[in-house]
C-alpha cells in the first residue's frame, strides 16, 4: 500500500450478466481485462455475504460472517466446468436489463444448484475436492450449513423463534434433528464450496493482470444469523436470543436522526475472555481470499453507538467503549502484517485517528465531502491527504459524482469545488475533474467508482444510507465499460504516476 496506484469499485452483483444479477462468471474476467488495460493496480467489491430480502438485500447485513453468497455463482462456470449440463440452463427467465433482480437471481440459481447437487452426487469425480473444502472450513461451515437448513426446516422463521431446545443447541435434541436434515445439510456446503472455488479461480486470474482485490469487512453481523445463534455468548442478547441493544450511529449529515442499522452489538468481554478468537478467525477467513481488507465503520472498534432495542431512530444512543487497541494486538500477534483499511468517516474522535496511528493503519478520504457546504471537510481536500490513505471520489453510500453535481450541489457547492479546480467546469465533464484532482493528491491510494469514470448520473446511484428499499439494484449493461474509457483512464493514471505497468 506504500506505492502509489488507483483502482474501481464496483461489486459483483453490479456486473452485467443475463441471469438477474452480476456473478463470478465471464464478464467479471472481462473487468479484470478492463482494469489491466486501464492501467489499474486494485479491484474493490462490497461484502459478499449471503443477502436477506428482509433488509433490502444489503451486503452488510448478513445472516453469516463468512459464507459467500451463493447468487453470485455463474451458472456458465458452473456448465464450462462440467456441474451442469448446457441444457439445464434452459428455461431462463426475462431478467431486467440495468438493475438487479435478486428474488429472481435466487430462484433461478437455486433450480440450478439443485441440478448441479444431483448431479455431483451420481458421480464420484470431485468427492475428494468438496471433502477437503468441507474439512478446511469446518471452523464456519458447520455451523452455517446447519444454520441455513434449520432456517429451510422451520419455514424461514429467525433462530430466537424456533423451539427451545434447538434455539439454545440442546445436544441431544440437535443430534436427532441433524440426523433427519443430514442431506440438505451437505447441500448448503456443496452449494459454498461452488461459491469458494468460483472465487479463487477469479483470484487467480487477477492475480495474473496485476490486479489485487479488496474486501469489505461489515463491522457488525445480522441478529438472525448463524454467527449470533452458534455463539450468542458473543453478543449482547437477552435469555431468548434478541438484542438488548442495537447498532447504529448518531445524527449525521447523511441523515438527521442517526441511523438505525438494528445489528446486535458485541459483548467485548466476552470476545477478551477467547482472546477475540472469532474476530480473529474472521479476519484470517478474510486475509486468504483478498489483498487488502477494508473495515466497514472501523470506529466502532474504538467505541459503538449503542441504542437500545425497540428505538424508532438512533437518536437515543450512546456511545460504549471498544477494546480496538487490544484486538488490533491481538491480530497483530497472528498475523505479523495487517492488510486493512479503515473506514474512518463520520463522527470521528482522537482515541480513532490514535488506534490508526498506532498501527498505520490507512484511512479514507471523499472528495464530495470536501465541497458539500455547511459540512465540508477541509481535510478531504486534495492539497490535504497524507500519502497513507485511500482517496474516493465517492464511496457506494454517496451519489455519482455527476448526480451530486446535476441533483445536490447547491450553486455555492458548485462555486466552491470550480474556485479549487482552477475553472468553470461543465456538467458532462465533472466526473473527470474530481478523478483528476484525486489522481494528483499525495495519497498512495486512488478508489474510483465505476459510475464516476463513466459519468453516469443519480440513477447509478448504488445506495442511499437510511433508506430501507430500493438500494444496492445498480448494474451494468453489458459494453458499457468501454475500450475509450480504459484509454483515458491508463493515460491519467500515467500521467499521475499510479499505473500497474
Amino acid at each position: 500500500m506504500n506505492q502509489r496506484g488507483s483502482g474501481l469499485l464496483l461489486h459483483i452483483t453490479s456486473l452485467p450478466s443475463a441471469c438477474g444479477i452480476g456473478d463470478l462468471g465471464p464478464e467479471a474476467y472481462r473487468f479484470a481485462d478492463f482494469l489491466a488495460k486501464a492501467g489499474q493496480r486494485y479491484w474493490q467489491i462490497l461484502p459478499f455475504n449471503p443477502v436477506d430480502p428482509l433488509h433490502g438485500n444489503s451486503p452488510y447485513s448478513s445472516p453469516s460472517a463468512f459464507a459467500g453468497n451463493t447468487s453470485l455463482i455463474s451458472p456458465e462456470l458452473l456448465v464450462q466446468e462440467g456441474f451442469l449440463a448446457a441444457k439445464d440452463m434452459t428455461p431462463r427467465p426475462r431478467f431486467p436489463r440495468g438493475r438487479c433482480d435478486f428474488a429472481g437471481a435466487v430462484r433461478y440459481r437455486n433450480r440450478l444448484l439443485e441440478n448441479a447437487w444431483k448431479k455431483f452426487n451420481r458421480q464420484s469425480r470431485g468427492r475428494r475436492a468438496f471433502d477437503a473444502f468441507c474439512g478446511e472450513q469446518a471452523p464456519w461451515l458447520e455451523d452455517f450449513a446447519l444454520f441455513v437448513t434449520l432456517k429451510h426446516h422451520f419455514r424461514g422463521k429467525p433462530w430466537n423463534q424456533w423451539p427451545e431446545a434447538i434455539r439454545d443447541r440442546n445436544p441431544k435434541e440437535m443430534r436427532a434433528l441433524r440426523k433427519k436434515i443430514s442431506p440438505r445439510i451437505r447441500r448448503e456446503k456443496f452449494c459454498q464450496y461452488l461459491f469458494f472455488r468460483q472465487w479463487q479461480a477469479l483470484a487467480a486470474y487477477c492475480r495474473t493482470k496485476d490486479v489485487r482485490l479488496i474486501g469489505d469487512i461489515p463491522i457488525y453481523v445480522g441478529a438472525d444469523s448463524a454467527d449470533t445463534w452458534a455463539n450468542p455468548g458473543l453478543f449482547k442478547l437477552d435469555e431468548q436470543g434478541r438484542p438488548m441493544v442495537v447498532s447504529g450511529v448518531p445524527p449525521d449529515y447523511f441523515c438527521q436522526t442517526g441511523q438505525l442499522w438494528n445489528n446486535p452489538v458485541y459483548d467485548w468481554a466476552a470476545h477478551s475472555k477467547t482472546r477475540y478468537r472469532w474476530w480473529l478467525d474472521r479476519m484470517g477467513h478474510h486475509f486468504r481470499l483478498f489483498d487488502l481488507v477494508r473495515i466497514d465503520h472501523f470506529r466502532g472498534l474504538v467505541a459503538c453507538w449503542e441504542v437500545p432495542a425497540g428505538e424508532k431512530t438512533a437518536v437515543n444512543g450512546k456511545w460504549v467503549k471498544a477494546p480496538a487497541g487490544d484486538l488490533l494486538r491481538a491480530a497483530k500477534e497472528k498475523f505479523s502484517r495487517l492488510p486493512l483499511i479503515a473506514e474512518d468517516l463520520g463522527f470521528i474522535t482522537p482515541d480513532v485517528r490514535k488506534i490508526m496511528a498506532r498501527y498505520r493503519l490507512p484511512g479514507m478520504k471523499i472528495l464530495q465531502f470536501a465541497f458539500t457546504g455547511r459540512n465540508a471537510e477541509p481535510s478531504f481536500l486534495p492539497h490535504a491527504y497524507e500519502k497513507n490513505c485511500f482517496a474516493y471520489t465517492g464511496t457506494h453510500d454517496n451519489n455519482t459524482v455527476r448526480g451530486w453535481f446535476e441533483e445536490e450541489a447547491t450553486a455555492g457547492d458548485r462555486k466552491m469545488f470550480f474556485r479549487y479546480a482552477g475553472r468553470k467546469v461543465p456538467g458532462k465533464e465533472i466526473h473527470w475533474a474530481f478523478i483528476r484532482l484525486a489522481m494528483m493528491s499525495a495519497a498512495d491510494t486512488v478508489i474510483l467508482p465505476v459510475q464516476d469514470v463513466l459519468g453516469l448520473g443519480a440513477g447509478a446511484r448504488m445506495n442511499t444510507p437510511a433508506v430501507a428499499r430500493g438500494n444496492w439494484e445498480w448494474r451494468l449493461a453489458p459494453g458499457q465499460v468501454t475500450a475509450a474509457a480504459a484509454d483515458r483512464l491508463r493515460e491519467m493514471t500515467e500521467i499521475y504516476g499510479r499505473n500497474a505497468g
